[in-house]
């Protein structure tokens, strides 16, 4: 189950048509349209795992929906954002096909970049930037856009604040 600020608690079949409503309110203004998927976890008992979808048209704003999960702790690095980036890759795929199956949807498909959003930086500080190769070519290789910090807002700044 996703949440939303706007429009409360939806399963993942009832989002494309949140995002059509969006998408249709901007679509004659400049810009690309994007929807992203990214995810973050944080370490308690637990791992705290959340998975943000965003759409939105630059310098015209945006909508998001989250959903948070609870796992067995993840404490390796690696592990965590092969588990962060597979639940990515999930959402994202559970979505293209919604998107793909109705035909109500096919303009907005075609209008429509997808990415995945990678809670990695190429930092020489961080713990993750031997990782970026292997996950942004897993991403391509299933057909999607992938974005690493700093510009993986999903994953490194909505879903990171949701999971603390």
């Amino acid at each position: 189950m996703f949440n939303s600020e706007t429009f409360g608690k939806l399963n993942i079949e009832q989002i494309p048509e949140k995002i059509l409503a969006f998408y249709d309110k901007n679509r004659k203004t400049d810009g690309v349209f994007q929807i992203v998927v990214g995810t973050d976890s944080q370490n308690f008992n637990d791992t705290k795992m959340v998975t943000v979808i965003a759409a939105y048209k630059e310098g015209h704003g945006g909508i998001f929906f989250y959903e948070i999960s609870r796992i067995n702790r993840i404490t390796n690095v690696q592990q965590k954002l092969n588990a962060e980036t597979s639940r990515s890759l999930e959402i994202m795929m559970q979505l293209a096909g919604e998107l793909e199956e109705e035909s109500r949807f096919k303009k907005m498909r075609e209008d429509t970049l997808l990415s995945i959003h990678v809670d990695a930086g190429w930092s020489d500080k961080g713990k993750t930037k031997e990782l970026i190769p292997g996950l942004v070519g897993w991403i391509r290789a299933c057909g999607f856009e992938a974005k690493c910090k700093p510009e993986s807002f999903a994953a490194s700044s909505i879903a990171d604040k949701i999971s603390k």
